[in-house]
């Protein structure tokens, strides 16, 4: 087993293969194997994997400065891989019946994940019968499970949101993903049609979130595990963003720092717009990458001292990354304005940068408009809205 501390100085030495196959992730609209290939090499995929099986169990700020980076190489890598990395964390909250069964005979296998609520199912003696067109699978084409959502009822009759495991050989996978921006994810559709989910591989959100799943205590030293599974799954999408925002300085500077105006032949990179718009996006992105690590740590932090947060920490942690997705996208948006006419080029790095970018937006999670009613409701004193969560 690798120690925490290497992962990213690793995952560095990998970074420019995995940039060069960006073109190719998009064209084939999933990522490349040669991809999940290195990734499981230097073995990310075991972030946050039980040491038992194997894994890692870093710590969140250290998962999220490798995603970041591993974003600025291609996004969509990072995008479908970053969750089948999170989902991890969430199934080592189920039984220990389940893990073994993921993880038992291949301690390398992940979960892809389709969490919306659509599944349907019906109780049956021991569990569920699960069917639906789940869609959002993101890097399901890698994946040897699949955590699907659905709502059950309890013995009080209480509704509740519930997250189902099953194996690859109870679901199909269907070929949908045509997408403008993360073009490479492979975000596919799940069909699933009547298969048996015994009860000990599914779990209710709630239990999730507050220390009451069946895994809660499997792993009493365990630094990331008394956490609320929802910021670990989640983490993601904005640490993608700051990849995104970091690589886009970096090509914005690359391009314009020799280009001239075509009519005039005048210098763009001397410029004074050209100048005041990369100092804006980079204070910006800076920003945006302070605000997210003070989170990151918070995460830590709680989870070291297994303390859960109040319900008040949870909603800035729930929004907080919103506005910083969202700083990210301006900072972005800023420079792909002034990169001239062959930033539209498909070829060109620029405009992918700006499609997956607004995706990292356009996640439920991620939502801003959202995200602003929850805090601003905690703020007020009300009650929350649960057509919110």
């Amino acid at each position: 087993m690798k120690a925490p501390n290497s992962l990213l100085e690793d995952l560095k030495s990998i970074l420019p293969a995995i940039a060069a196959n960006a073109e190719r992730a998009e064209r084939e609209r999933m990522v490349p194997a040669e991809n999940i290939t290195l990734l499981k090499g230097i073995g990310m995929h075991r972030a946050f994997q039980p040491h038992c099986y194997g894994g890692m169990e870093i710590s969140l700020p250290e998962f999220a400065d490798c995603v970041v980076a591993l974003a600025g190489a291609c996004a969509s890598t990072a995008w479908a891989f970053s969750l089948l990395c999170t989902h991890s964390h969430q199934l080592a909250m189920y039984s220990k019946q389940l893990q073994d069964e993921v993880w038992g005979e291949n301690s390398d296998a992940t979960a892809s994940s389709s969490i919306a609520p659509f599944g349907k199912t019906l109780e049956v003696e021991g569990g569920v019968l699960f069917s639906g067109e789940m869609g959002w699978s993101s890097g399901s084409d890698h994946a040897e499970w699949a955590i699907m959502g659905f709502r059950r009822r309890n013995a009080a009759g209480e509704e509740l949101y519930c997250f189902a495991a099953l194996p690859r050989s109870d679901y199909e996978i269907r070929d949908d993903w045509y997408a403008a921006g993360m073009k490479g994810s492979g975000t596919k559709t799940l069909i699933v049609k009547d298969a048996f989910v015994p009860n000990h591989r599914i779990q209710a959100a709630k239990d999730m979130m507050e220390g009451n799943s069946a895994g809660f205590g499997l792993y009493p030293y365990s630094k990331i595990y008394y956490t609320p599974y929802r910021p670990y799954f989640a983490s993601g999408f904005s640490a993608i963003s700051l990849g995104i925002a970091e690589r886009m300085l970096e090509a914005f500077r690359e391009k314009t720092r020799n280009r001239v105006r075509a009519y005039t032949g005048a210098s763009v990179g001397a410029a004074t717009p050209a100048l005041m718009r990369l100092a804006e996006s980079t204070h910006q992105v800076a920003a945006a990458r302070a605000f997210l690590e003070k989170g990151w740590q918070e995460h830590a932090d709680h989870g070291e001292r297994h303390h859960y947060p109040s319900r008040e920490t949870l909603a800035f942690w729930r929004t907080n990354q919103a506005y910083a997705v969202k700083m990210c996208i301006q900072a972005v948006d800023r420079l792909f304005e002034a990169a001239g006419g062959t930033s539209w080029f498909e070829s060109d790095e620029v405009q992918r940068l700006f499609r997956d970018s607004h995706m990292t937006g356009a996640h439920a999670y991620t939502d801003y408009d959202v995200c602003a009613q929850i805090l601003g409701r905690e703020l007020m004193g009300l009650e929350p809205d649960p057509t919110l969560a």
